[in-house]
């Protein structure tokens, strides 16, 4: 599922077609977070160029000095140098290689997928920080236009991009794995497989926090010292079998929401 699109240098961001914003009545709040849930944690990510054909490349661009014979490597971190820097909050100062495309595409995609996406000042630092100069100013202004009041109010929001009183506006991107699949010096395709959080938690929430599972391939440039972001597209799954777990009371999740701190994601 693409969200954005670009034709003759111009980014332009489209929210999904969902009618007046309106849920049916016999699926109560979760449905509008099965389609509108994907949205929140993809819009940010915008498609600024389709996606380009080439050759696939699994490698994890470094080895583990300490792995054994026979260890799960896919699931394993790798690498040998790791991110030291900071802009805001965002790591900076990725290695020029494809491990350190995997880190930044990872570091993005949870940037992109954030609450601060929401509010007009801090989703215009995460753009400028993580994206390529050249696609920043375009793609700010269309964000800004895509994030209106009626969006915002159709996810449970103020005009302002903040949640009632009482409740905790959740959305968060969870890197499960990442995987080169282009790769050409100062440019590389990396795709981040992702599991996510959204909704919101709290007492009298009619829009309980779900999960989704879906897949971001950005395309990325080498610019200014640092792996930029030119462009980005989503798509769903893989979606594993939903386990017998026994879903957590609202206020729980907010609490661990509020309680627990992410992390910096380094391959």
């Amino acid at each position: 599922m693409s969200f954005g699109d670009e034709h003759d240098g111009q980014t332009r961001t489209r929210l999904p077609e969902t009618g007046a914003g309106t849920r049916p009545p016999a699926r109560s709040g979760r449905s509008l977070f099965a389609v509108v849930g994907v949205v929140i944690l993809l819009v940010a990510a915008i498609a600024l160029a389709n996606r380009g054909d080439g050759t696939s490349d699994s490698g994890t661009g470094g080895t583990d000095p300490d792995a054994r014979p026979g260890a799960a490597a896919p699931t394993s971190p790798t690498g040998v140098r790791p991110v030291t820097g900071k802009n805001g909050t965002i790591p900076t100062g990725f290695a020029h290689d494809e491990q350190g495309a995997q880190s930044a595409a990872a570091n993005y995609a949870v940037a992109l997928g954030s609450v601060d996406m929401f509010q007009r000042g801090p989703r215009e630092a995460i753009v400028r920080a993580i994206h390529d100069p050249a696609v920043a100013d375009g793609l700010v202004k269309s964000l800004d236009e895509s994030y209106s009041a009626g969006f915002l109010a159709n996810v449970g929001l103020g005009p302002d991009g903040t949640a009632p009183t009482g409740l905790t506006f959740v959305s968060r991107t969870i890197p499960v794995g990442t995987t080169v699949t282009e790769s050409g010096g100062d440019t590389a395709t990396v795709e981040v497989w992702c599991t996510g959080l959204v909704g919101l938690a709290g007492e009298g929430s009619t829009k309980p926090v779900t999960s989704t599972w879906f897949t971001i391939t950005e395309k990325l440039k080498w610019v200014g010292g640092d792996w930029k972001v030119v462009s980005s597209e989503q798509t769903e799954g893989p979606t594993p079998v939903n386990g017998d777990n026994r879903a957590s009371v609202a206020d729980d999740i907010a609490k661990a929401v509020e309680g627990y701190g992410g992390f910096t994601y380094a391959r």
